[in-house]
């Protein structure tokens, strides 16, 4: 819902006391400086201002518009949609506990002998979406689909064609249709109403078995004027 760049902290008055006589040297970490010019209703640096004013929208869209039950239950219907486009392609998930399943983000693994990176490239290079990529040991060897945030059910069909259509594009084996046709246009490889429909027979079977309320799709919103108090003089 928000670019990186902000970070919350927990503090407890035993951890503010600790602080005090803690001889490492800090600087951005220590909470001192902040919680004396937080007073005032100023920062001890240069502010996020933009940052502040995206979390504030952003917890209106979670907290006033959709509710934070819809809010894990549209996670939840994604992760199950994603986990089952994975095993219709005939490959595995790196998680093979269900228990331990992620509503966030689903790590793909590759055959032996494909590099998941070259897949992430082509993907990239032939139709403008972006994959994770495996960290550490699992370098390519995974490839990760990212279902989180400002998300909603559309936006999970394209990316599951975008990954169907990598796959053949990178001759990765899996279970599909065949091959897309190409655009007389572009020339590139584009989805097929039957690679639509199985990204959205996916979603509404996994709507039924987790039982979850319906998501709206997400309508763009009439941007809010921002007001700020001066206190320059």
């Amino acid at each position: 819902m928000l670019p990186p760049g902000l970070g919350f902290n927990a503090v407890s008055d035993k951890a503010l006391a600790a602080a005090k006589h803690a001889k490492l040297t800090r600087s951005y970490w220590d909470w001192q400086p902040m919680l004396e010019t937080g007073q005032t209703g100023f920062f001890p640096y240069t502010p996020g201002t933009n940052l502040l004013y995206g979390l504030r929208e952003a917890l209106k869209m979670l907290l006033d518009e959709e509710g934070l039950d819809n809010v894990f239950a549209r996670h939840g219907r994604h992760g199950e949609a994603t986990r089952r486009a994975v095993t219709g392609w005939g490959l595995e998930t790196l998680c093979l506990d269900p228990r331990e399943h992620s509503n966030s983000l689903t790590a793909v693994v590759v055959p032996d002998g494909h590099d998941a990176d070259k897949l992430r490239e082509a993907v990239l290079d032939a139709y403008d979406m972006s994959l994770g990529t495996g960290l550490g040991k699992m370098r390519g060897k995974i490839f990760r689909i990212g279902h989180l945030g400002h998300f909603n059910d559309l936006m999970l069909c394209g990316t599951l064609c975008g990954v169907e259509m990598g796959l053949k594009r990178s001759g990765v084996p899996h279970k599909g249709e065949g091959s897309p046709p190409r655009s007389p246009i572009s020339g590139r490889h584009e989805m097929t109403p039957e690679q639509i429909q199985r990204a959205a027979n996916a979603l509404v079977a996994a709507r039924k078995a987790r039982r979850s309320p319906g998501c709206r799709l997400m309508q763009p919103r009439k941007p809010r004027p921002i007001r700020t108090k001066s206190r320059m003089r």
